[in-house]
C-alpha cells in the first residue's frame, strides 16, 4: 500500500530530493542540459513549398522567404513585391510559414539597384511524437542509484541488471523564428543582406521508465522500479544573421550565410516519481515543480552554397549546413536540389538532405550541482535524410506550389546515463506543403 500520511509524505519528498542530489553528483544532470541545447537548437528542412522541394539547398539561390532565414542575402534577388503563406500536413496540419516582402528600386541603372525588406514567419521545427522502446539485460536504474549511497527512504531493486524494461516518451513543442530582413542589390552581381531573429520554443516531454527483475516477493510479483517524469522547457531570445550571394556569371551563383548564436533565457520546469516494488510497493514524490531561469545560446549555423543555372530551364544547386553549440557536438548537412522550368511559369523540384554529427556520442560523464532533474533519458540522432519533390505554378499575379518530403531518421535512446545500450529507433515523417502568394 502507498503511504498516506503526512509524515510519509515529507519524508517521500526529501527522499525524491535526496534521489536528484545522487543523479547530479553522477553527472546525469549535465548531460541532459546538453541535450537541452541540442534538441532546442535543431532544424528540420519546413518552410515554404519550393523551399522543401529543393531539399532546403538554397542558400545561393534565394528569392523564397524560407531560404532567406538561411541566408538573407537571398532577399536581394526578389524584383517586386510578394507575399506568401504556406500550409502543411505532418502530424497535424499547421501554418509553418507566412510573410511579405517590399520591393524598393532606387531607379539606376548600376550599382544599387533595388533595398527590400522582409517580415516572415518561419517554423523551424516540431516536437511530436511518441517513442516506446523495449530491452532485457541492461543496466539497471537501481544500481545506478545504489551507487549514490543515498537513503532514498524506500527499498527498491539495486541488482546490476534487470530482466527486461520499457521506456515510453512522448514529446510536444515548436521552434517558431520571426524575422526581420533587409537585403540589397548591387549591379545585379552581388546580394547582401541581414536580419533579426527573434526566436520563441517550447518542449514538453514525459518519460515512463519501467525495469522489472527476476526476484519475486511474498505475494510472488516481480520486483519493479518505476521512473516517471515531466519535463518542459519554454523560453524566446533573438540572434543576428548575415550573408553574402556572388553572380560572376550568368550561370554561376555562389552563397555564404551566418546566424549568431542566440541571447536567450529559458524557463524548465520537472517533475517526476519514482516507485519501487519489493515487499511491497512503496513511493517518492517529487518536489513541486520547480521552475529556474538559466542562460540558454540558440546554436551558431552557417550555410556555404553554390548553384549552377542552365539558361533559364534549370537550376542544380548544392549545400553544407553547419550548427555547432559552444563546448557541445557539431551537426553537419549536405544538400542537393533540382529545379526544371519545363514550361515557362511551370517550376519542378526534386531534393534531397543528410544530415548527422559523423561520429558516435553518448551521456557525458561530468559533475554539475546546479540542476535538479528527475528526468534521466538522453537522446542522440546518428542520422537523418529528406528526399523531397514539388511541382508550381508561377503567374502575373500569383503563384501555387505543393511538395512532399519523407523523412527517415535514426534515434537512440538512453534510458539513464549509464546505459550500455540505447533503444534503437527508425522513424519515417511524411510533410506535404501548399505554398499560395501573391506578387505584382
Amino acid at each position: 500500500m502507498r503511504k498516506s500520511n503526512n509524515d510519509s509524505g515529507l519524508t517521500a519528498r526529501r527522499s525524491y530530493r535526496r534521489l536528484i542530489v545522487g543523479l547530479t553528483a553522477l553527472a546525469v544532470s549535465l548531460a541532459l542540459q546538453a541535450q537541452d541545447y541540442l534538441r532546442l537548437g535543431e532544424r528540420t528542412i519546413m518552410g515554404t513549398a519550393r523551399y522543401v522541394g529543393m531539399g532546403g539547398a538554397m542558400s545561393a539561390i534565394g528569392a523564397d522567404p524560407t531560404a532567406s532565414m538561411d541566408n538573407p542575402a537571398g532577399l536581394g534577388l526578389y524584383r517586386r513585391l510578394e507575399a506568401t503563406l504556406s500550409l502543411e500536413y505532418a502530424n497535424g496540419f499547421m501554418a509553418p510559414q507566412a510573410s511579405i516582402v517590399l520591393n524598393l528600386p532606387t531607379g539606376h541603372v548600376d550599382g544599387v539597384l533595388f533595398h527590400n525588406f522582409m517580415f516572415s514567419y518561419n517554423r523551424r521545427h516540431s516536437f511530436n511524437r511518441t517513442l516506446l522502446g523495449t530491452a532485457a539485460n541492461s543496466p539497471s536504474l537501481g544500481a545506478l542509484l545504489a551507487t549514490t549511497e543515498v537513503d532514498l527512504g524506500i527499498p527498491y531493486a539495486t541488482d546490476r541488471y534487470n530482466e527486461t524494461n520499457t521506456l515510453q516518451l512522448s514529446e510536444s513543442g515548436y521552434v517558431n523564428e520571426f524575422a526581420f530582413d533587409y537585403a540589397l542589390n548591387i549591379s545585379d552581381q552581388w546580394y547582401w543582406g541581414i536580419g533579426l531573429r527573434i526566436s520563441s520554443f517550447y518542449l514538453s516531454s514525459s518519460g515512463d521508465y519501467i525495469e522489472y527483475f527476476p526476484q519475486k516477493n511474498a505475494e510472488g510479483i516481480n520486483y519493479m522500479n518505476r521512473n516517471r517524469t515531466s519535463v518542459i522547457l519554454r523560453g524566446a531570445g533573438c540572434s543576428l544573421a548575415t550573408g553574402l550571394i556572388y553572380r560572376p556569371t550568368q550561370w554561376l551563383r555562389l552563397g555564404f550565410g551566418l546566424q549568431t548564436p542566440s541571447v536567450s533565457s529559458l524557463y524548465i520546469s520537472t517533475s517526476g516519481t519514482l516507485d519501487a516494488r519489493t515487499d511491497s510497493l512503496r513511493w517518492s514524490d517529487a518536489p513541486s515543480l520547480r521552475t529556474r531561469m538559466s542562460d540558454f545560446h540558440m546554436p551558431l549555423h552557417t550555410s556555404a552554397s553554390v548553384a549552377f543555372q542552365i539558361t533559364h530551364y534549370a537550376l542544380i544547386a548544392l549545400q553544407y549546413d553547419y550548427f555547432k553549440q559552444p563546448g557541445e557536438m557539431a551537426h553537419h548537412s549536405l544538400r542537393t536540389g533540382v529545379e526544371v522550368v519545363p514550361y515557362p511559369g511551370v517550376y519542378i523540384n526534386a531534393g534531397y538532405a543528410y544530415e548527422s554529427p559523423f561520429k558516435n556520442s553518448y551521456p557525458a560523464v561530468a559533475i554539475d550541482k546546479t540542476l535538479d532533474r528527475q528526468d534521466t533519458y538522453f537522446l542522440y540522432t546518428p542520422r537523418t535524410q529528406f528526399i523531397s519533390g514539388a511541382v508550381g505554378y508561377r503567374g502575373r499575379w500569383f503563384l501555387i506550389q505543393a511538395a512532399y518530403q519523407y523523412r527517415m531518421q535514426r534515434v537512440n535512446l538512453y534510458a539513464h546515463e549509464n546505459s550500455a545500450d540505447p533503444y534503437r529507433f527508425n522513424t519515417h515523417t511524411h510533410r506535404v506543403v501548399v505554398t499560395s502568394g501573391w506578387h505584382r
